[in-house]
């Protein structure tokens, strides 16, 4: 499943150029991820109910085209790999019908207050589609 997040640029997003720097796409990444679980009808506030949490182990980002202040982009967000104890998100971020970014982040399932890994829990999966 697919979820749709809307990002508006912002002037403090943008670097002297009039550019979003590059790292910000990793925050858009971030609010995408959590729209992803909103739309589920769950927060990251639920992970910690559940033990979990959810701490980016790799991540990775080509830009293709850049993004300028009041832009209005669309993050395109899927869970495409679940694992015992990791899963993976996609990322794509549109404005209009160009393609700026594409990417995509790995996550370890982690219990909060040791930070040992775990497997990820039931409800987790049901909630992610597998």
């Amino acid at each position: 499943m697919t979820v749709r997040h809307e990002v508006r640029v912002i002037f403090g997003d943008t670097d002297q150029m009039g550019i979003v720097y590059y790292a910000n796409y990793y925050r858009y990444f971030e609010g995408a991820r959590a729209a992803y679980l909103r739309e589920q009808g769950r927060s990251y506030k639920d992970m910690h109910e559940w033990g979990v949490a959810l701490p980016v182990v790799e991540s990775h980002c080509k830009y293709l085209s850049p993004a300028r202040y009041e832009d209005e982009l669309l993050v395109h967000t899927e869970v495409t790999q679940i694992r015992g104890a990791s899963l993976r998100f996609e990322y794509r971020i549109t404005r209009g019908e160009t393609l700026i970014v594409e990417g995509y982040s790995v996550h370890a399932c982690v219990y909060p207050d040791t930070g040992r890994p775990r497997r990820i829990p039931p409800e987790l999966k049901a909630l992610l589609g597998d």
